[in-house]
């Protein structure tokens, strides 16, 4: 039997190599797929000149074409592709699985049906949990939690200040109020826009089991009650958690190596309004009001959806959405990351829209 299976798996994979080299033209989908009466449109991108007339929908099920469509529309197309097609094919509202044939090209399947998008949000917020700093469920363990010591501060003897928990940014250990607050009012109004996308099957320390609260709302949560602790009070901001000095490597977090000069202490950068940089780079900042104002959005939509949850926690949302705010007013300009031994950094230079955004929130609360 072995004998018989090896010959045909080796012409499997030739076959596939062969094809793959043949054709070099992709069908681009959505690869969630398409309810129902959705708009639907793939696109082919091809390295050859194409002339293409039309294509085939195949339903898996059956090895039948289920559709031909006979209108296609050339665009222009992006180098390195030569030739370019949207594909639509609206029409197809029957639930299934198909692909797409378009001359040689074949796209991957998909699926339509108006169930295609469910489970879609909380499978986002996988990565949130990911990504905690504090106590992270995907390890069981916690870490950073000697955050942090105070640079660029009033004091000029590296105070403690207690900034644990909120989410390490992507594929590193730093943390950014910039990134942090964004995330949290966009799950924010995601919540809000859409609250039955979101279910209940973890608990509020990420770990897995139904607590009576959406799982976006404990995420939620997890990162407004980090922004407190970078907004104390009135007046008292902090933007960043470490700096590039984090960059020595991979590793997981209850295990992190990289050290700041004071233990496990890691540097918590206080909002001055000027340029920052503790070694040969410098960020542009030139105010403060980009920061306060994603501090005073976040807390002003947090307010909104957890006033009838929690209204003590609501009204000190509130509170420090209002003062946050005017210290933006008092302090324009905008608050960029800092860098440390490289020049990277977030280089946001538009601070108005942050302000726009937290008056808009502010205004519906009031």
């Amino acid at each position: 039997m072995i004998n018989v299976y090896i010959p045909l798996i080796i012409w499997t994979l030739t076959s596939s190599l062969s094809l793959t080299h043949e054709v070099d033209a992709w069908i681009r989908i959505n690869q969630l797929g398409y309810r129902n009466n959705d708009i639907k449109v793939a696109v082919l991108l091809s390295k050859e000149p194409l002339n293409l007339k039309s294509f085939k929908v195949i339903d898996i099920k059956s090895g039948k074409v289920a559709m031909t469509f006979d209108y296609v529309i050339r665009t222009v197309p992006l180098d390195p592709f030569v030739s370019c097609y949207r594909l639509p094919f609206t029409n197809l509202k029957k639930n299934g699985v198909y692909r797409i044939t378009a001359g040689k090209a074949v796209s991957p399947d998909f699926r339509i049906a108006d169930n295609v998008y469910d489970g879609t949000a909380d499978f986002l917020l996988n990565y949130m949990r990911q990504q905690r700093s504090g106590y992270n469920p995907y390890v069981k363990d916690s870490c950073h939690t000697h955050d942090g010591y105070e640079v660029y501060g009033k004091s000029t003897d590296s105070v403690h200040v207690n900034v644990a928990g909120g989410w390490h940014d992507a594929a590193d250990y730093l943390q950014y109020v910039t990134t942090s607050a964004n995330a949290t009012y966009q799950m924010l109004f995601a919540y809000s826009e859409n609250p039955g996308s979101f279910g209940d099957k973890y608990q509020s320390n990420g770990l897995a089991g139904s607590d009576g609260m959406a799982d976006v709302l404990n995420e939620i949560k997890w990162g407004l009650d980090w922004l407190l602790k970078m907004n104390p009070k009135a007046g008292i901001m902090y933007n960043q958690i470490a700096d590039d000095r984090d960059h020595i490597g991979f590793r997981f977090p209850n295990n992190d190596t990289a050290h700041y000069g004071k233990g496990l202490e890691r540097p918590v950068y206080f909002c001055t309004g000027k340029p920052q940089g503790l070694f040969k780079y410098k960020n542009r900042t030139t105010g403060i009001a980009s920061t306060a104002c994603k501090f005073a959005s976040a807390f002003a939509k947090g307010a909104a959806v957890f006033e009838k949850i929690d209204s003590g926690y609501s009204k000190l949302l509130y509170s420090r959405a209002v003062a946050a705010f005017s210290f933006g007013l008092d302090n324009p300009g905008v608050c960029q990351t800092a860098p440390g031994t490289a020049p990277y950094f977030y280089e946001e230079d538009n601070w108005v829209d942050d302000m726009e955004l937290a008056a808009i929130e502010l205004y519906k609360l009031t």
